[in-house]
């Protein structure tokens, strides 16, 4: 049976929403001459300002002949990469007053368009009109509605109307079952994920690196290390190329259950496959051989980094900074906030905050406001941790007046106290 040849009578069986009505604008007319010019941007990905797009759409109602619905759609299209969707909605009705059919396309953008908003009633009163229109439905407009109900947490009704979709004949593939698989790991739901892998696996379609990166990065997340390393080993028996990302999150589980001598044999073995750390899988293993005191280690890591060309980041620094300062080695700490400076990367309110807890730590709490006064002149701004590091250092030093008076302060610029503090 063709995966598309299903009756409109038995579709709109999967759709319980009304159609909804979107306000009417009268467009504004344009020089003919422009149409040349817009179609070399738009293809060239060069509009990336809403109302350049706007004025743009207007414009081309104004047209005589009216552009293809093509063009039209191009700039819609532009406006969801711009996260306008409201804008993009908007104009679209402007299409339909003007008499302009729109085509599949067009609708899969207005259907993406309701599913960002959260608007799932009105995303499926689309679907039904396509399918009133003898439109022909195709995967990508069934796969936007999936994620949009997964997005709106309805992954249970996403199951649902996927099992309908089947069973009117219509064949999915990765994209939509990744996109399921996705929606039950937000959820928490490794385990209905993984068989749903199981579900799907050469009966349907084949699992790709991309439900596998998903499920292992939940599995991780929960502390189930071991299961996802299970699925790694799967993978490579499957002929299924691991990524940076698979290798990210691997690296990730197992410094979560502090097994950092097997987070250290899989980055080797990452780096042995040709598959290249980014600055976000070395920040990881840094932070875990750094949380556990390994400085020495960590900064092995960042060699290795630095001569890849990977540059660390703020978060890299902070986390060096933190590891020094939980052996208490709060003057390698600050020379790494030095260096950091130096190199001209911004430090922001958690690296002041790492160094004055371990200021305070270690009873020097008079550089800690020193450190404290030059972040405000620097106009970045203090939060309740900064201010409960210093109070509590100020109360342990027996300087109860110095802690009253931030107190007073996060009282007038309207800081929240919390209950440490």
């Amino acid at each position: 049976m063709n995966c598309f040849s299903v009756s409109v009578s038995r579709l709109l069986t999967l759709t319980r929403y009304s159609l909804s009505s979107i306000p009417n604008f009268l467009p504004i007319s344009s020089s003919n001459t422009f149409l040349l010019s817009f179609s070399s941007r738009f293809n060239s990905n060069d509009v990336n300002n809403v109302d350049d797009a706007v004025s743009s759409f207007h414009r081309m109602l104004g047209m005589n002949p009216t552009p293809s619905i093509v063009d039209f759609t191009k700039i819609l299209g532009s406006l969801v990469k711009m996260k306008h969707y409201l804008t993009a909605i908007s104009l679209s009705e402007h299409l339909e007053f003007k008499g302009i059919k729109l085509d599949i396309v067009t609708f899969n953008i207005l259907i993406n368009c309701y599913c960002h908003l959260r608007q799932m009633n009105f995303s499926f009163s689309l679907f039904a009109k396509i399918l009133k229109m003898g439109l022909q439905v195709d995967i990508i407009t069934l796969t936007i509605l999936m994620k949009g109900l997964c997005l709106d947490n309805k992954v249970q009704e996403a199951l649902h109307f996927h099992d309908h979709v089947i069973k009117q004949g219509f064949l999915l593939n990765q994209v939509s079952y990744g996109t399921l698989i996705n929606g039950l790991c937000k959820m928490g739901e490794t385990r209905a994920a993984l068989q749903l892998l199981r579900l799907i696996d050469a009966k349907f379609v084949n699992a790709d690196v991309v439900m596998y990166n998903t499920i292992i990065d939940s599995f991780c997340k929960y502390n189930s290390v071991n299961h996802a390393y299970e699925l790694y080993v799967e993978m490579i028996s499957k002929r299924i190329s691991p990524t940076v990302i698979t290798f990210s999150a691997l690296l990730y589980g197992f410094c979560m259950v502090d097994k950092l001598k097997e987070a250290l044999g899989l980055f080797y073995e990452m780096t042995m496959k040709k598959i290249y750390p980014n600055v976000y899988t070395f920040s990881i293993l840094v932070d875990g051989l750094c949380k556990k005191g390994n400085v020495k280690e960590a900064l092995n890591v960042l060699a290795i980094m630095i001569k890849q060309g990977v540059h660390p980041t703020v978060v890299t620094y902070n986390t060096f900074m933190n590891g020094y300062c939980l052996i208490n080695e709060v003057n390698k700490a600050l020379d790494i906030f030095s260096s950091m400076v130096h190199k001209g990367v911004v430090p922001n309110v958690w690296s002041y905050n790492i160094i004055i807890n371990g200021m305070c730590k270690n009873k020097m709490v008079d550089k800690a406001m020193k450190l404290f006064k030059e972040m405000r002149n620097k106009e970045i701004v203090p939060n309740v941790v900064t201010y409960g590091t210093l109070i509590d250092g100020f109360c342990k030093s027996g300087k109860i007046s110095i802690a009253w008076e931030l107190v007073d302060e996060m009282h007038g610029i309207g800081q929240p106290i919390d209950i440490v503090t």
